[in-house]
């Protein structure tokens, strides 16, 4: 057999691979909805306590427990692309209103969360801060 088809068969192999790799590590749209990150979670109180409940009945399906993602639905906020300097407070909110165009992960567009009070969003971002801090990310 010639030696480029064998060479291209073998680069197109790698290529195939490393695709499907690097969009499992992005989070492609196949998966178990397993975390995506590992997360310390630190005591909670106060309005970072009243946040984790209310992410939890409005986020964790997508976002996962403890804001750690889950495969083949939502990316982790406990990731250094939500840090505050990247995603400021307002990104939240503005997601939660009005949805969010997929940008960073291959999840697919997030729809509003139609059910959920600017109030709420605001314990929500306490908590999710409250998290990043506690594992690096401020």
């Amino acid at each position: 057999m010639n030696n480029r088809v064998v060479l291209a068969a073998v680069a197109v192999v790698i290529a195939a691979i490393i695709g499907w790799r690097f969009n499992s590590a992005r989070g492609g749209n196949e998966g178990n909805g397993g975390p995506l990150a590992q997360v310390t979670v630190p005591a909670l109180a106060g309005e970072a306590k009243e946040g984790e409940a209310l992410f939890n009945a409005n986020c964790a399906s997508c976002h996962g427990e403890n804001a750690a993602g889950r495969n083949g639905a939502g990316p982790p906020f406990i990731h250094v692309i939500y840090q505050p300097g990247h995603h400021g407070d307002a990104s939240f909110h503005l997601a939660a209103r009005n949805g969010a165009v997929s940008h960073h992960w291959n999840f697919g567009d997030m729809p509003p969360v139609k059910s959920i009070s600017d109030e709420e969003v605001a314990k929500i971002v306490t908590y999710v801060r409250t998290l990043q801090r506690a594992n690096g990310i401020d």
